[in-house]
């Protein structure tokens, strides 16, 4: 059955697996944390953006560096002629977000006939006993696309708190919302205006718990445009995702009536390309990881 969802074009590690280097047999393999630990490496990847362009490596063959912890003032000794010309070729991205789930073939079906995304690619990785399979609404070297991986003999992951959803951009929330009922799929929101705003949204979840937004918008280039995660300390992320990766502050926005606050980053335009939404809730400073999420990856 087709799905309602239209597209019209088309690392953050949190916790283990076998692939990831911790075992996911005991039940007690999450701990609590704050993405904000993250923090400590940025005085490491201050430079993020810059290291990895073709002119500041031109700049930095010009002149010896001693060690790669220098690496920041390397940078800033990068002309501001160099500075300018790297953004106007800048071309980072949101490239994937890894997650873990017990049914791989259930998920992919679910994925394709309700959410309209594409099987790109499925490999099996035997001699280290697991599964990946690759989806989304495009080809992987120009958008944002889900792995899923499926570690074998696992059948249930704890997805815990700080990772919250995934948005979906689609022309017609109710309409996607029916189609998704109709395949046995869970709504946990029905559509609606958000709160405090007019555009109208729906949450659903898939068959392993894991949460997606539907957002009403018009055709866009990037349908997979959102992933939602909490922090306890929301100026530390901003500056953190700013640092470490050169993400830019979209906007931010203090919902005191419900005790929230958001900040939306990323390399673009919220209805053109991926974007980081991060929430703080007011009072709480730290959540449990689980085991389910495994990262979120970058391109630059």
């Amino acid at each position: 059955m087709a799905s309602s969802i239209k597209p019209s074009l088309s690392s953050l590690r949190f916790s283990g697996s076998p692939r990831f280097g911790v075992p996911l047999s005991s039940p007690n393999s999450h701990r609590r944390f704050t993405l904000l630990h993250l923090a400590s490496v940025v005085p490491q990847m201050q430079s993020f953006g810059l290291r990895n362009s073709k002119l500041f490596k031109e700049d930095r063959c010009r002149r010896p560096v001693r060690a790669a912890g220098n690496a920041t003032q390397a940078s800033s000794a990068t002309t501001q002629e160099n500075v300018l010309e790297w953004v106007k070729k800048d071309k980072r991205r949101m490239l994937h977000v890894v997650y873990r789930v017990g049914d791989l073939d259930r998920t992919i079906k679910f994925y394709t006939e309700c959410l309209g995304m594409k099987l790109l690619r499925k490999r099996d990785i035997p001699e280290e006993r697991y599964t990946n399979a690759f989806l989304g609404y495009g080809p992987e070297d120009s958008h944002f696309v889900i792995e899923l991986t499926y570690n074998y003999g696992v059948d249930k992951y704890d997805i815990g708190s700080g990772f919250g959803h995934f948005g979906i951009a689609v022309e017609d929330v109710a309409k996607t919302v029916e189609l998704i009922k109709a395949k046995g799929g869970k709504v946990t929101r029905e559509p609606g205006p958000v709160k405090g705003g007019k555009t109208v949204i729906a949450f659903i979840e898939d068959p392993d718990g894991y949460k997606f937004e539907l957002l009403e918008r018009g055709p866009t280039p990037e349908p997979l445009c959102q992933v939602m995660l909490r922090v306890g300390d929301l100026d530390r992320a901003i500056e953190f995702y700013e640092k470490a990766f050169g993400m830019e502050l979209l906007r931010k926005r203090d919902n005191p009536e419900y005790k929230y606050t958001i900040a939306m980053m990323g390399y673009g335009p919220e209805d053109k390309s991926v974007v980081m939404e991060f929430t703080y809730n007011y009072g709480v400073t730290e959540y449990d990881k689980g085991n389910a999420y495994a990262q979120v990856l970058p391109l630059a």
